[in-house]
């Protein structure tokens, strides 16, 4: 029964956190790593395989929730556009994929095996949230906004916001953080840096995600199955919740309130280890 506990919890935090930008894998280090060990519950290769079967429940949500989008990006919609509308569309989607795409498939084992340490996610928290302040007062500073909608996502905007999608390859440092702060720096509203963030985030984590499981099929077995199907349904109804919750709140709030909470993250995290 803990065990069923342990992984509503952690899909619970999945959800929460994977798409706001405030670090899964820091909380992950306090919630999991730091408290309810869930490596000590199975083994070290269940627990990983477990994380990214929640990861998958917190990208069906945003597949869910976008549904539209993606139908139209693929061509699938048979609803009439207007021709002279502007709208997002898949190239668009692909140039940003492609510098983080590259770099994940080449440092993929020396981030694995390098990187992925409590100091290293602070300095990430802390340093995300730097690029976050940043990214604020320059919207403030800025007396119009080039993309209001993510409709109005220029290539040129796409493939740097790529580039800063590469920031979020560092642990603790936050795909959401990263390419949120990035699009708002290249003139995009915060919701549609926002809108454009999640949707980029489908393909890319759906393609690590689904390499991961592919890897590691061998650690499904009956015993662990309904600690996965918790986790996995946790998160994906959470994930729901807090996506709407976060797109309704991101233009009133902007990054100032998320950065404070990752600096005060960080300093939670090197308190518990000390």
């Amino acid at each position: 029964m803990w065990e069923l506990i342990v992984a509503f919890i952690l899909g619970v935090v999945e959800g929460l956190t994977e798409f706001a930008p405030v670090s899964s894998t820091g909380h992950m280090i306090i919630v999991d790593d730091m408290l309810l060990k869930s490596k000590e519950l199975f083994s070290q290769e269940v627990a990983n395989t477990f994380k990214v079967v929640i990861q998958l429940g917190s990208i069906l949500a945003v597949v869910i929730l976008f549904k539209d989008r993606f139908i139209d990006l693929l061509g699938l919609s048979r609803r009439k556009e207007e021709s002279t509308k502007t709208k997002l569309e898949l190239k668009q989607v692909i140039v940003g994929l492609i510098p983080a795409g590259i770099l994940g498939v080449l440092f993929e084992d020396y981030i694995d095996e390098h990187l992925f340490s409590v100091h290293t996610v602070v300095v990430g928290l802390i340093a995300g949230a730097i690029l976050m302040i940043i990214a604020d007062y320059i919207s403030k500073k800025e007396a119009k906004v080039k993309s209001e909608t993510v409709d109005e996502i220029t290539l040129k905007q796409a493939f740097l916001m790529g580039l800063f999608q590469c920031l979020s390859l560092w642990p603790g440092f936050s795909r959401s953080g990263s390419t949120i702060s990035g699009g708002v720096i290249l003139g995009m509203s915060h919701r549609a840096a926002a809108d454009f963030t999640f949707i980029m985030a489908v393909p890319i984590m759906l393609g690590a995600s689904s390499l991961s499981l592919f890897k590691n099929w061998e650690y499904f077995s009956i015993d662990v199955l309904p600690f996965f199907i918790v986790g996995f349904i946790s998160a994906f109804i959470v994930a729901i919740i807090s996506i709407k919750f976060f797109l309704a709140l991101i233009s009133k709030i902007k990054l100032l309130p998320f950065a404070i909470y990752r600096i005060v993250l960080a300093v939670v995290i090197l308190v518990m280890i000390l």
